[in-house]
Parts: structure tokens; sequence; C-alpha cells
């Protein structure tokens, strides 16, 4: 491992699992450092309990532990959904969404505290290692990164698992339950394990958020959603925070099973990977975001943005988010929503979410024009000459 300066203080974006609890460690012995754990709660609950405790036994020598769920929520979350944004057509971008904010927060107390460095736990074979980076050199470009999964002598989660009992550190993953897991306000996702095998079925009690659709209940459960200029605002009339919001959405959905997502997806750095997710109340907010606005979008609009969302995802899967291209669309996906109000109606049943009701003070449905009973407004007629104008290019080729 070579060192081209002397590092005095590391930042490191601290979880309290198995990587970043044995980076701890092992940035001390490598770089003989001050290695200060930053740890973004953005919704994992208890798991943040003992973080402060168990890095600081680990050798950490102060602890920030940063409350970022209502900028999460507020904007990086419903931003990403204003724009649609779904990766390869099923995934919601739990994880990458985060990763943007996260390494923002870690940049802020590196230049609070005068670090030489910040440190990151993700793998040299997987994407949050773009996404962090990516995010730390558009805010600070001559910030030194330390990447141990690239740097150290270790090869698997095993060699991580022996070191941490030499080391006598505690860590939640086992060689029965290697799973790398990732927990937030939007998602929880699952990767390795018996999941490297994309033929193997997930284990039922690895699911955390959600039952399963056989265990969800037997009677439907209705709820109305209003929307503001394409952002979600109450739940059955009842006004929330974004917060609140997507906490009890969590909390409906994953009592009716819904959420679950098992994906092969294709990594930026070129691999295919497995990974299973639980996304219950972003789900529905994605299912009922549409529903707003087929109502109150212009066919051609919807149409244009629903061509850009492959690659507004793909740019936040990729850990572009401050890049400039996703920062300009942005603000073309925002300024469409300005009619996207109104409230939807969702039915939620054993693992499905079904529209039965959307409407809107902006609609642009007519029923004038769409009704099949007699009308003074459409002649009928007049599709005629509509249809052998379309029809002239496909004469043409016989």
């Amino acid at each position: 491992m070579s060192q081209d300066k002397k590092i005095n203080k590391v930042v490191l974006a601290y979880s309290g699992g198995l990587d970043t609890s044995v980076i701890i460690r092992w940035l001390i012995e490598n770089y003989q450092c001050e290695v200060i754990a930053f740890a973004a709660d953005l919704g994992q609950g208890e798991e943040l309990d003992p973080v402060e405790e168990k890095a600081l036994k680990t050798g950490a020598s102060k602890v920030y532990i940063e409350d970022l769920k209502e900028e999460f929520v507020r904007d990086f979350v419903f931003p990403m959904l204003r724009g649609q944004a779904v990766y390869e057509g099923v995934y919601l971008l739990g994880t990458s969404i985060a990763r943007p904010l996260i390494a923002k927060k870690q940049i802020e107390i590196a230049q609070q505290e005068g670090a030489d460095a910040v440190c990151h736990g993700a793998t040299g074979k997987g994407n949050d290692q773009v996404r962090f980076e990516l995010t730390y050199y558009a805010l600070q470009p001559n910030i030194h990164v330390i990447a141990p999964w690239r740097d150290w002598e270790f090869a698997s989660r095993s060699d991580l698992i022996d070191f941490a009992k030499k080391h006598h550190i505690p860590v939640p993953v086992t060689l029965e339950k290697p799973y790398s897991c990732d927990r937030n306000l939007l998602h929880l996702s699952f990767e390795g394990g018996v999941l490297e095998d994309p033929w193997a079925e997930p284990p039922e009690d690895m699911y955390l958020l959600t039952k399963s659709p056989e265990q969800a209940p037997d009677r439907a459960t209705y709820l109305e959603i209003d929307y503001q200029e394409g952002d979600p605002i109450a739940i059955n009339g009842q006004k929330r925070s974004p917060v609140q919001l997507l906490t009890e959405l969590n909390h409906i959905a994953g009592e009716n099973g819904i959420g679950r997502v098992d994906l092969v997806e294709n990594r930026f750095v070129g691999m295919k990977s497995r990974g299973v997710y639980e996304t219950p109340g972003g789900t529905i907010l994605y299912i009922a975001h549409r529903a707003i606005e087929s109502l109150t979008l212009d066919r051609e609009v919807l149409k244009m943005r629903d061509s850009l969302i492959p690659t507004y995802a793909a740019q936040i899967y990729n850990g572009f988010w401050y890049a400039p291209e996703r920062i300009e669309l942005q603000k073309w996906m925002d300024n469409i929503q300005k009619p996207v109000t109104g409230t939807v109606r969702l039915k939620l049943y054993k693992g499905n979410v079904t529209v039965v009701g959307r409407k809107s003070p902006n609609s642009l449905f007519r029923e004038d024009l769409a009704t099949f009973e007699k009308d003074s407004v459409y002649h009928q007629k007049d599709a005629e000459g509509f249809i052998k104008l379309q029809a002239l290019r496909l004469k043409a080729r016989i």
C-alpha cells in the first residue's frame, strides 16, 4: 500500500457494520492517524443505538451521528420521485439516492474538523465507491480519498470476520447470515450469502420491513394520497411532513406485503449482481405519482419525460447526483410538476397496489370528450381524415 502523503486525520463514513468496524482499526494500524466516525441517521432506527459506543471502543477519537432524515426525504427522495426514477424498470434506487447525502455531510465534517482525508467502506466491485467518490470530488476536488477494499490484504468478508474476532470487534454479520444490508427510510437492501445464486429463493426470515403476501391481511386496505406540485403532502386528508408521510406509508405497505423486489441488475462497474430490496412506502408513492400525472400532464410532455427516465435513473444509480447534467434535468423534471396536484385513491391487497381513483383541480380529462354517450364537441367523422393522413407513409411502402 502506497501513501503519497501523511494522513493525520480521517473522517470515515461509519455504519457499525462489519466492513466499517474493521476499517477503523485498519486505518489506525496502517496510517497511524486519528479516525473520526460519521454515521448518517437516514431512518435506520435502533441500528444506530450502539454506533457511538462501538466506534469509540474500536478506536475512533470522535463520533458524529447526524439526523439527516428530513433532508433525505425532502431534498433527495422526493425530487427523485418527482422524476419517476426507476432503474432497469424495477429498482427504486433506495441505496443510490442516499449516498450523495451521506458523502455531502461527510465532506462538511471533514472541512469542519480539518481532516486530511475521507474514507468509505464500499468494495472495489460495487457502485457505492463511485457514488461516494464522485460526490467527494464534486464538492471538494482536492480531497484525499481512502478506499480500503481497494488496498488492504483482505479478500473476502470471511477474512473480515476473522480479523474482527481477533481484535474483539463485535459485528452483526455471521458466516451463517453474511448479508450485506443497507437501510434507510426509503428501503432495505440485501446482497451476498445465498443471494449470490440468482436461482435461490430468498429465505422468508430475511425480510424485515414487509410481510409476505401470504401473511398479509385478507381484507383490502384503501387509502388516499394528496399531491401538491408533484410531492405527496397528506394521507387520507391528514397532512404529514415528508418523514412522517414516508414512515406511515412504510408501515401500511409493509403490513400489506408491498414493496419486495428481487433483481439481477447491471452495476456501473460492469458486472451483474443480484439484490433483494424492500421499498414499501416508496412503491406506493411511485404508483400513486404516475396516477396523478396521468390526469394532469400533457401527453407529449409525459412522453418526453418518460423517455428521459432511463437517463435520469442512471445518473442517480451511477453517482452523478451533483453532476451538471442531473441538476439541469432535475430543473426540467420539477418544472413540469407544477400542475401535478390532486388526490389518488389506492387499494392495497396482498402485495398489490391498485389505483382505483384520481382527481385534480388541474385535470386534463374531459368527460364530454371521452364519453361514449352522445356529445356535441367531438365530431367522429373527423377521425377519417386523421387516419388517412397517418396512413400515407404506410401506403407509400407498398
